[in-house]
């Protein structure tokens, strides 16, 4: 199996245990100013009118984006369970919703005048083939808007868990642990230039967003074991994991048994020519 299809076939797998993995972690995620990543995102393309969701899940982006009117809306993801949920949605009932990979779109040239993409192109593979892919289906002037994740901002304390998770992930046989997702260049300024420029896109311009996770220990450590990492370690080992989450974050604990949890987003934005 290709590096590609192995990847595709772990996300297949995983998403169809997991539909709404990503909006049910970070739908209720705020920015300091009250806003979701999906929300800074959506504002990002307003007053677009012909927009493509690229790895759509679920449809919440999709539904935030429905509330401007008289939008012709589209979404594709390589998950028919993450769709069928999206289907759902009263207010996307005039969405076409389509299972497609973003390496070969299943629409024709210049069909868009914005592409959104949430949480989902740094898990990409064949990358420059999703940015010819994206930029063949954007109008010339349309823009290309993402979110990627950015980093858990717990310091030491979740460095010490994610070295002893590491070390639990990797006594699981090779050839069972998850693929190595998606292309790091999309987490840098320079490496998404690298990538879009050929294309045909105007140099990125990148923010950050720190979204607040935090609450009960339990809803956190539910946040954190969705994480694709830990799909192939079972009841034991995660029962242990989570033990040492606890402990690593035992200083941050309140008696209420809350923690604080913070997670960074990068928004990037890039024109088509």
């Amino acid at each position: 199996m290709t590096s590609a299809a192995s990847q595709e076939a772990f996300l297949h797998a995983f998403h169809a245990e997991h539909p709404a993995v990503t909006s049910d972690w970070l739908g209720d995620a705020r920015d300091p100013e009250g806003r979701s990543s999906y929300e800074l995102l959506r504002d990002r393309v307003a007053g677009r009118k012909r927009v493509l969701d690229l790895g759509c899940g679920d449809g919440l982006l999709l539904e935030l984006l429905a509330e401007e009117g008289g939008r012709q809306l589209a979404g594709v993801d390589l998950s028919p369970e993450t769709l069928a949920l999206a289907r759902e949605r009263p207010a996307l009932s005039g969405t076409t919703l389509e299972v497609a990979r973003a390496q070969a779109l299943p629409f024709p040239d210049d069909s868009f005048d914005a592409c959104v993409c949430h949480m989902a192109l740094m898990l990409m593979a064949d990358i420059e083939q999703v940015a010819a892919e994206v930029a063949r289906v954007l109008a010339p002037g349309g823009v290309l808007a993402f979110v990627v994740g950015d980093g858990v901002l717990l310091g030491e304390a979740y460095e010490r868990f994610r070295t002893l998770s590491t070390a639990e992930i990797e006594q699981v046989p090779e050839a069972e642990r998850m693929p190595r997702l998606g292309d790091r260049r999309t987490r840098s300024r320079e490496g998404l230039d690298e990538i879009l420029s050929p294309a045909g896109f105007a140099p990125v311009v990148l923010e950050k967003a720190t979204l607040d996770l935090g609450g009960p220990f339990e809803q956190v450590w539910a946040g954190i074991s969705s994480l694709y990492d830990f799909e192939p370690l079972d009841e034991a080992a995660m029962a242990r994991l989570r033990e040492v989450f606890r402990d690593a974050l035992r200083e941050s604990i309140t008696p209420e048994d809350t923690v604080p949890f913070n997670y960074r987003v990068l928004i990037a934005t890039a024109q088509r020519l």
